[in-house]
């Protein structure tokens, strides 16, 4: 059992370390990082209810998941061949246009949800 919740620790550990990597690495997280804390401050100056922190919360995760998953097909890709392959490209294309989609989508939810508390009737 104790063997079970190590394993358990070290995958969480690699995990928080491959958060790090990508924050490090790479330019979009590091604007992520910046808009996650403005908007969890915007989201504490508007009161948000508990409904509404639940879908900026999903929502700011699925980007930061998005992300990772086209930082990793990336990674993927080049490790595979650092030459110019069409359909290593094309994968890369692909995972990029799924954070798009996905950051896109969050900030439509995030002015579905802000914008009522900051204009003023």
């Amino acid at each position: 059992m104790k063997h079970k919740k190590l394993l358990s620790f070290i995958n969480f550990l690699y995990a928080f370390e491959g958060i790090l990597f990508l924050i490090k690495t790479e330019r979009n997280p590091v604007i992520y990082l910046v808009v996650t804390i403005l908007v969890t401050i915007l989201g504490f100056f508007c009161h948000l209810s508990k409904i509404e922190w639940s879908i900026i919360v999903l929502a700011t995760t699925t980007v930061w998941m998005a992300e990772a998953l086209n930082t990793a097909v990336e990674l993927l890709a080049d490790e595979i061949s650092e030459e110019k392959r069409e359909r290593l490209g094309r994968a890369k294309d692909v995972a990029a246009g799924g954070v798009l989609f996905v950051a896109l989508g969050a900030v439509i939810v995030g002015a579905l949800i802000f914008l009522p508390h900051l204009i003023v009737s």
